[in-house]
């Protein structure tokens, strides 16, 4: 399956824009959302681009309803109040009211999650850690990585908000060690790169984020991935 990876959006409307039009032209079969939708630089009081931001955000999931979308560490700070880099309490309300509007407009069957998986690809705002499959996972579940994705997306906030977890870890560190590396592949946002890059089984994706004089960091490309044979490449709207 083509997959369109739509990395972390922070507040810039044009990328659902952008996504839609490379969709239309069926380079993709379906796409996946690593969110982090709200929050930039000195747009805190922006309640405007956050509107805007979440009305695309709502138009694509309308649109693409097989679209899989994947929690990051900023809709979750507002979803359960807790302060985060960036976090906007004037936008507060604003946030909370347009991220239960977008769990309302996903398919019952499709729901926001922490982590997705396709074939034998996973996707997550920033990675499945083994370590972190073994202390919140059942032992007996360990080899089925559809039951592990099943009992992860069922944890909270108490195991959710913390560095180890698929809404916080830098996999990209040294010594990191992500769940069966030899059977699956996963894609992450969270962590700036200046291209989309790939290390082993880990492929991560944040080109669009920003220095904060709105300079980019990396080439502004969506990731367009075969979940089967595992190649990709970028792509840009045009």
């Amino acid at each position: 399956m083509k997959v369109l990876v739509i990395p972390d959006v922070h507040l810039k409307p044009q990328m659902f824009r952008q996504a839609a039009a490379i969709m239309n032209t069926r380079a993709a079969d379906r796409a996946v959302c690593l969110m982090d939708i709200p929050d930039d630089w000195d747009r805190e009081y922006d309640i405007a681009l956050y509107e805007e931001t979440y009305d695309e955000a709502i138009r694509f999931a309308a649109r693409f309803p097989d679209t899989a979308w994947c929690y990051g560490n900023h809709d979750l700070s507002y979803f359960w109040h807790c302060l985060e880099s960036g976090y906007s309490s004037m936008a507060s309300a604003t946030v909370q009211r347009k991220l239960l509007e977008l769990r309302r407009t996903v398919p019952e069957d499709h729901p926001i999650q922490f982590v997705q998986k396709i074939d034998n690809v996973l996707f997550s705002h920033g990675g499945v850690l083994n370590y972190f499959v073994e202390e919140y996972v059942p032992k007996s579940k360990y080899h089925d990585v559809d039951a592990v994705v099943e009992e992860i997306n069922k944890l909270g906030r108490l195991e959710m908000w913390n560095d180890m977890s698929p809404v916080w870890l830098r996999p990209q560190r040294p010594g990191i060690r992500l769940y069966k590396p030899r059977k699956l592949l996963q894609v992450v946002g969270h962590t700036p790169m200046d291209k989309i890059t790939r290390e082993k089984n880990l492929i991560s994706t944040d080109v669009f984020s920003t220095y904060r004089d709105g300079r980019p960091i990396g080439t502004q490309e969506f990731l367009l991935l075969d979940t089967v044979t595992w190649e990709y490449k970028g792509v840009k709207c045009l």
